[in-house]
């Protein structure tokens, strides 16, 4: 440790180029997703018939992309700081103990964050599921051999504000906790009682103020020593921290996303006694926990993060990245018709970054904004964008656009962005002409059982339908609730999609398409995250008794 600032010295104290030679980093741990300078730099290689270099992916037929759109975990988070990935690699070639290891981590975050106690997780979920399992059990062996199994613990209940309630609460109700919802102070009052083993947050504007914010609820809960964790994953990390300012007891960060730590890495800061608790809670211990291994170079790595978070010039880094917009908002807007605009100052903790929004005319340029995103993700250079759609506000008709999010592209990618959107755009088109739907094939009203091949298993839902022309609208069933749906038919093509229901946590959205032959129907479902299945339906005929 340096003695003047007591930060990682075999980290901080070299240059990254010394970095990178002391640490021997072999071309794996620095590819990036688009070949810019830095990846064409890199040391060839190959191990058996994989390219260990620039062309990492390619080699296994998978595409890199110019990200975006921002720190989402399905296409990878952020990039490591070269200086993580030079730890991570340091910390792989020594052994350690790491129930030490997390010891002397814990001290370290607290030093740095002015939390009472940190930990190093294996992502946010974990350290949610973590921080859970500390509040139920506490440290104690007997019961956190039993979890999931409830059964006899003394506190088994965690409380959730309705407006608090996600997909990734799943990493709670993991544990085995009876999750309770509430909406009003009143309800929270009434919810509170001798089971009740947390109180759960998601960091979000709505709860930043009101009868249901943090300093609210914690006011509430305090008399009754009530542990509240907030989930802050994809937030910056403020110091000192502004959510246990507020009265939070812990709260957790994705380690992978704004902090550019390791992608599989998290943070749980928070109480002293929780926190530790929390550890035993997780691996490498065994029980519950087993599966969210963190290793040795994830928290290295994590901590390296973090100092390097609270030393860097955050302000120089926001004018970096206001550059870059400014760069693709003055060339695109060279395109007759465009207009740019670039969101300059920050807008709140959570993905905090500068935004260029470009808009036109569809029928001028004869291309929409989602049409742009499509052309973009499957052309060379692959650009992964957030989406894009119509306009906002008081747009004029036809008006249309798309979001360019900066901060996780590599120096350079704003230039490679800039001209193929400019292309994109400026491309001469003749505009389709508008198609009339076919009249429809039948009549799809009625009661449909839907049989669904999942990857390994099967399931028959149920499809309520109603057809007005070429429209269709109705209800489905899956295995434990019903969603609306709406959706059209095309001579004999037909496609509907379910709304999201989000009630309990679980947001999950069915898109249909497929082909009708009489009473008969037969396609493909898109999942959305959780990628695709096939179906096939049959019509219950009225005075049908076969079933």
């Amino acid at each position: 440790m340096s003695e003047t600032n007591g930060s990682l010295k075999d980290v901080n104290g070299f240059s990254r180029r010394e970095l990178a030679r002391r640490a021997g980093l072999v071309a794996l741990g620095s590819v990036l997703p688009w070949r810019s300078p830095a990846a064409e730099a890199l040391t060839p290689g190959a191990v058996s018939g994989l390219g260990v270099d620039a062309n990492l992916y390619e080699s296994l037929g998978v595409r890199p992309f110019i990200n975006c759109r921002g720190t989402i975990t399905v296409i990878g988070g952020s990039i490591e700081l070269p200086e993580v990935r030079a730890a991570k690699a340091l910390a792989n070639q020594q052994y350690v103990q790491l129930d030490e290891l997390m010891e002397a981590a814990g001290q370290r975050l607290a030093a740095l964050t002015g939390a009472e106690w940190g930990m190093v997780s294996a992502g946010c979920a974990a350290a949610m599921s973590h921080a859970t399992a500390a509040c139920v059990a506490g440290g104690n062996p007997d019961l956190h051999l039993r979890i999931p199994d409830l059964s006899g613990f003394p506190k088994d209940e965690v409380i959730i504000p309705s407006e608090s309630r996600n997909n990734y609460d799943a990493a709670i109700r993991a544990v085995g906790v009876r999750i309770l919802e509430v909406d009003t102070p009143e309800q929270l009052r009434l919810a509170i009682g001798p089971r009740t083993a947390m109180i759960y947050l998601e960091a979000k504007v709505s709860n930043e103020s009101g009868p249901m914010s943090l300093e609210a609820i914690a006011a509430i809960a305090k008399p009754y020593e009530i542990p509240i964790l907030v989930d802050a994953a994809p937030e910056i990390l403020t110091v000192p921290n502004i959510h246990l300012q507020r009265g939070a007891t812990m709260v957790a960060y994705s380690g992978g996303k704004v902090i550019r730590g390791p992608q599989s890495a998290g943070l749980l800061l928070g109480r002293k006694d929780l926190v530790k608790a929390a550890w035993i809670h997780s691996a490498p211990h065994h029980g519950y926990a087993r599966s969210m291994k963190v290793g040795r170079e994830e928290i290295v790595g994590m901590l390296v993060a973090v100092e390097s978070w609270v030393k860097r010039d955050q302000d120089r880094e926001w004018q970096e990245w206001v550059s870059r917009c400014d760069h693709i908002a003055e060339r695109v807007s060279r395109v007759p018709g465009v207009t740019a605009s670039v969101r300059r100052e920050p807008g709140g903790r959570g993905n905090r970054s500068p935004r260029v929004a470009l808009q036109w005319d569809s029928g001028a340029l004869g291309i929409t904004g989602p049409e742009v995103t499509r052309v973009l993700d499957t052309t060379e250079p692959r650009i992964v964008l957030g989406g894009g759609g119509p306009g906002v506000g008081q747009d004029p008709p036809g008006t249309t656009g798309i979001s360019i999010t900066v901060f996780m592209m590599s120096p350079g990618d704003e230039k490679i962005v800039a001209e193929r959107v400019s292309a994109v755009l400026s491309a001469k088109r003749t505009a389709a002409p508008a198609v009339s739907p076919k009249p429809p094939a039948g009549n799809l009203s009625g009661h449909w059982e839907v049989d669904i091949a999942f990857a390994a298993s099967r399931s028959t839902h149920t499809v309520d339908l109603a057809q007005d022309g070429n429209r269709l609208q109705g209800t489905h069933q899956g295995e434990f609730r019903s969603r609306e749906l709406t959706g059209s038919i095309d001579g004999d093509q037909v496609t509907f999609a379910t709304r999201p229901a989000v009630s309990h946590g679980d947001n999950l959205s069915f898109r249909f398409t497929g082909t009708l032959s009489g009473n008969a129907m037969a396609g493909s479902l898109d999942m959305g995250e959780y990628l695709t299945a096939s179906w096939t339906a049959k019509r219950r005929v009225p005075n049908d008794r076969s079933r």
